[in-house]
């Protein structure tokens, strides 16, 4: 421990302090002394030993010790509740800040909603109000076309009252002659008797303008019925040379097709005038055949079939297999008689031949034996 530092003290020796005086180690540090000062702990003056003396000091060291852990632990828990005061303080202002957040996005948002409606509204009254636009520039446009229709039939009315004008003042010369002749006819002719003089003039050239005004518009009429007698015309014309285009294209067509249909005629007759040649053939061979078979008949006749005059083919070539049969089976058997009588005639002989061969083979041994005892009997001899 920290008592390694202090002096070393004989057993006998003892300290003397003085009442009220600070007891101060070498272990403890200027802040602990400091602190020891301020706390005002009067240590008793005390007459002990070394011993005692150092327990004392160690004692008095570690309860200066917990007292300072203790100072710090005081201070940690009063910044602790500062600090908690503060984070309580600072919550409270949270909340507080919160809740006017909170109010001011209600605000917002409600601000938001009313703007909407409120640019609802106005698209609203923009699209009526477009939709008005349009409708009155429409019926300005009308409007305006309607007053240059009307501008231009004022045009022809005017244009049409100065033909008048320059008509009437043209035969205002022939009123006034009238006139001035009117004045020198006799009086006679001022009453009834010239309005029916002049009324049935003035009758007729009223009829004769309304019959001018009928001609016209039959001439009117004609006219358009032979434009349109000449529209179906070109019509006419038109359809009836695309059939006649049609006809040409279908007659091209047909005679390509009769083309085909004579070279495929010839090729019928050739093909025609082959297989008459082919079947002459055939019938010139079936007839060679028919005389073969006929002659064979003759050749192969046989009693049973008939007589051959009322025989026909079919049964004329049966009796010819049958009597080729027969010629093939008694062959056949002489043959067979021939073979076994050339069979008798080769046992015979063999049977001749073995026994000329044993009766040689014994003579020859009997001639070996007579040798061998002729050359024994000579040797006993010698």
């Amino acid at each position: 421990m920290a008592t390694s530092s202090l002096p070393i003290l004989n057993s006998n020796q003892k300290l003397k302090m003085e009442k009220g005086s600070q007891n101060i180690f070498v272990t403890q540090s200027q802040d602990t002394r400091q602190r020891t000062g301020e706390t005002d702990l009067h240590i008793p003056s005390l007459k002990e030993t070394s011993c005692r003396m150092l327990e004392a000091g160690v004692n008095t060291l570690q309860k200066s010790l917990i007292v300072k852990k203790q100072a710090e632990l005081n201070e940690a828990e009063a910044q602790l509740a500062l600090k908690r005061q503060e984070f309580k303080s600072c919550m409270e202002a949270l909340a507080q800040r919160r809740s006017e957040l909170e109010k001011k996005q209600q605000q917002n948002k409600e601000k938001v909603m009313k703007f909407e409606k409120f640019v609802a509204e106005n698209e609203g009254r923009r699209r009526t109000a477009l939709k008005k636009c349009e409708a009155t520039r429409e019926e300005n446009l009308s409007k305006q076309r309607q007053i240059e229709d009307l501008t231009e039939q004022l045009n022809k009315l005017r244009a049409r009252k100065q033909v008048l004008m320059k008509r009437i003042a043209k035969h205002n010369i022939y009123e006034d002659f009238l006139m001035k002749t009117l004045d020198y006819l006799p009086g006679i002719f001022h009453d009834n008797g010239y309005e029916s003089l002049v009324m049935p003039v003035i009758r007729r050239h009223e009829t004769l303008s309304i019959t001018h005004q009928e001609l016209l518009e039959r001439l009117r009429r004609m006219e358009a019925e032979v434009e349109q007698g000449h529209r179906h015309l070109q019509c006419m014309k038109r359809e009836h040379s695309i059939k006649e285009l049609m006809a040409h294209k279908q007659l091209s067509e047909l005679q390509s097709e009769l083309e085909t249909l004579r070279e495929s005629n010839k090729q019928a007759e050739v093909n025609l005038l082959t297989e008459q040649g082919v079947s002459r053939e055939k019938v010139e061979e079936v007839g060679r055949l028919l005389i073969a078979i006929n002659n064979l008949g003759q050749q192969c006749y046989l009693p049973a079939y008939g007589p051959l005059e009322s025989m026909d083919t079919l049964t004329m070539m049966d009796m010819v297999k049958e009597y080729i049969l027969d010629k093939a089976d008694t062959e056949r058997r002489a043959r067979r008689l021939m073979e076994s009588s050339s069979a008798v005639a080769s046992t015979a002989a063999l049977t001749d031949k073995r026994w000329r061969g044993s009766m040689k083979s014994i003579g020859s041994k009997t001639h070996i034996k007579s040798s061998s005892k002729v050359s024994k009997k000579s040797e006993t001899f010698n």
